[in-house]
């Protein structure tokens, strides 16, 4: 008799404000490069993969669909399942509605249930962590892995276990879950030896997973049940009804773990949530005076020192700084104390308050064609740049308030204005007047490139009617 695969479940929502100005709802820190080459999503793709884990499912919101299948796609991936959520509702609803869809392909397979945005260092230990947490898991259990304290930490909540088995990586019960400490008993946590940090990772079968949503949560089962089965196609994507808002917004911790007597798994696999500007530092090559930096930068007579450049274009010196991060990307500059990292995030709601762009979007937005950058913007115009990948197009559509000059500089444009087709090469323009139906391809192997300048009353992006679009946003 084979052995049901591993089938992981990646969770891809998040608001990102954390990481903010490099993390923010438009992009949050899942899809940033933050540490390397790929980005933390592609990481984990990676990891998964090499610890023997099948076909993916992946959980995402509509903004990200695109983001999450171009990254996957990047690295290979290019079989997997991506579950779209109508209305983000946390992880306890996302995970029942990947354990419905899974159990139409095999009720006892194991799922793998690990966040898109957290860092392991050690991929064998973990591997080692996933194959000791397997019989316990095919026995019905519900097994969660804990991460072996380095440091005291506030910012992460705790698994306390039974005295005797502090010592042992075996999967075992454990006392009870306790929310981020204070310094003071996080110190004591530590002392203790007796507590692990929640890696917020857990591993079951998909019947295991379906019976406890039905026993504890079963108002969150019923809702995601009946959004599954509205579920429907769009493209390779599978979006959830409209049944999955109805879901009670909570944590799969809070909805089940913390009602049920599950296992957990010790490993010391150099985990973290990447949580704050603290956790990149710590997680970063530092020199001998302990600063670490990414980009563009340059430090003078600093110590203990996060500096970070998310734009090339943006050269970030740091002079005489002690226990400092300094992030700079195109349109925004923090500096904090690195032990307040924490609370970057609680000025967003305050820069949203006042209609600051920078609280949720970046100048530059990824669309599934390519991307677009806004360049200049004034009360009456607005220049952008505009890179058309390779096979891509833009729906068929028209604008109320603006009308449109586009000025090619790189590959060639396959322009539709009404009736008429036509290409317009390198140093060529066209213009699309207001009200015009129109649509911009690129037919060519090498990116379009071409700067676009809008002039109008109303210049926002949802000044666009669709007709026709390749990827089924009209």
């Amino acid at each position: 008799m084979s052995v049901s695969p591993i089938r992981p479940v990646i969770l891809c929502g998040g608001n990102g404000t954390r990481l903010w100005p490099v993390s923010r709802k438009s992009m949050p820190k899942q899809f940033a490069r933050l540490n390397g080459q790929d980005t933390l999503l592609q990481d984990t793709l990676r990891r998964l993969e090499d610890a023997g884990c099948g076909l993916p499912v992946l959980v995402t919101r509509e903004d990200h669909r695109f983001t999450v299948a171009a990254q996957a796609e990047e690295i290979g991936v290019t079989e997997r399942k991506i579950l779209i959520e109508p209305e983000a509702r946390n992880t306890a609803a996302a995970i029942c509605a990947a354990a419905e869809v899974l159990s139409r392909d095999d009720p006892q397979a194991l799922m793998l249930v690990a966040p898109s945005d957290h860092t392991i260092g050690d991929v064998m230990e973990f591997s080692a962590a996933v194959a000791r947490a397997t019989d316990a898991a095919r026995a019905g259990e519900i097994v969660t892995f804990g991460v072996r304290p380095t440091r005291v930490e506030t910012g992460y909540g705790h698994i306390e276990l039974f005295a005797h088995h502090g010592t042992t990586n075996s999967a075992q019960s454990f006392r009870r879950f306790v929310e981020k400490p204070d310094f003071d008993t996080a110190e004591r946590m530590l002392e203790s030896g007796n507590y692990l940090w929640n890696a917020g990772i857990l591993l079951a079968t998909v019947a295991t997973i379906r019976a406890a949503f039905g026993k504890y949560a079963p108002e969150i089962r019923a809702a995601v049940r009946a959004s599954v089965r509205a579920a429907r196609a769009d493209l390779d994507f599978l979006r959830l009804g409209a049944e999955f808002a109805d879901a009670p917004s909570v944590a799969f911790d809070v909805a089940i773990m913390e009602k049920t007597e599950g296992k957990v798994v010790p490993m010391a696999a150099g985990w973290s949530d990447l949580g704050s500007w603290k956790g990149l530092w710590e997680e970063s090559s530092k020199d001998e005076t302990g600063v670490a930096m990414h980009g563009a930068c340059h430090a003078l007579d600093c110590e203990n020192t996060l500096l970070f450049s998310h734009d090339n274009q943006v050269e970030l010196v740091g002079v005489g700084l002690r226990n400092i991060a300094a992030i700079a990307t195109g349109d925004a500059v923090v500096v904090t104390d690195l032990d307040a990292s924490q609370t970057v995030s609680q000025i967003v709601p305050v820069l949203k308050s006042e209609n600051r762009r920078q609280a949720e979007e970046f100048p530059r937005c990824e669309r599934p064609w390519g991307h677009y950058e806004t360049l200049s913007l004034g009360s009456r115009f607005q220049v952008k740049s505009i890179v058309v990948k390779p096979g891509g197009q833009l729906s068929l559509q028209s604008h109320v308030h603006r009308s449109e000059h586009w000025v090619v500089v790189e590959g060639t444009a396959t322009v539709t204005i009404g009736r008429k087709e036509s290409l317009v090469s390198e140093n060529e323009s066209v213009y699309i007047p207001l009200g015009e139906i129109h649509r911009l391809a690129n037919h060519g192997r090498v990116p379009l490139q071409l700067i676009e300048v809008q002039t109008g009353a109303y210049l926002g992006d949802d000044d666009i009617v669709r007709y026709e679009d390749v990827y089924e946003r009209t």
